[in-house]
């Protein structure tokens, strides 16, 4: 999967979990778009083809919905929620295992937006 990770999500164990899954990842930082603002990283998503992974569930549900009512398209949004619970929360591990979930169940991704808790 292409996927661009949020600059909320970016860590070292994480990417290298992704890379070493097969994901063709792209980070804000390697092109210069670190610390920008959502939609900046969205609107990049979008012209990459990316599917967007994010823990900012509040922001980028309303730039999903946005997008949709302007009739426009993007190639998906991923997210995954904190908690603070520890037991509930998804390691770097279980956001890689619930993309291969996903993956797997054949589950649509363009113009979608999925919780990735739900894929455990």
């Amino acid at each position: 999967m292409r996927i661009y990770l949020d600059d909320h999500l970016t860590s070292g164990l994480l990417t290298r979990l992704l890379r070493n899954a097969g994901h063709d990842l792209r980070l804000p930082a390697e092109i210069g778009r670190a610390g920008s603002h959502d939609a900046v990283h969205l609107r990049h998503a979008i012209q990459e083809r990316r599917v967007f992974l994010s823990e900012d569930h509040e922001d980028f549900k309303v730039l999903h919905e946005l997008v949709l009512e302007a009739q426009g398209h993007h190639p998906g949004i991923l997210i995954v929620r904190r908690d603070n619970d520890r037991r509930r929360d998804l390691t770097p591990q279980g956001i890689v295992r619930a993309i291969r979930n996903l993956e797997a169940a054949n589950v649509p991704l363009p113009d979608q937006f999925h919780i990735l808790n739900h894929w455990r």
